[in-house]
């Protein structure tokens, strides 16, 4: 997970925070938050995560396409997550 960039990691919370989303529904969810982002950036990073087994890829007709977390990306979503809070919380404790 550490070897993610960061916006690989911030579309594998965009995942776990939709069913199924498509990546035009993660495209416009970053994009409120990051600004434009075009699809030369979107589509190859998320079939990084397909390839990486992070994330599954389904169809949802011809076109369109949709993305869900697979339980090992659950896991390092997870596993990255108390890792930050324990970082911070050791950032934050007093030094003796």
């Amino acid at each position: 997970m550490h070897s993610l960039t960061g916006f690989q990691r911030d579309l594998l919370t965009v995942i776990a925070g939709h069913a199924k989303p498509s990546g035009q529904d993660i495209k416009s969810d970053l994009e409120a938050h990051l600004g434009d982002i075009n699809h030369g950036r979107l589509y190859p990073n998320l079939d990084t995560l397909v390839e990486l087994e992070l994330v599954e890829k389904g169809a949802i007709d011809r076109r369109t396409n949709y993305y869900e977390l697979s339980e090992t990306g659950r896991n390092a979503l997870v596993e990255y997550a108390d890792w930050r809070e324990g970082y911070h919380a050791e950032l934050s404790s007093p030094m003796l």
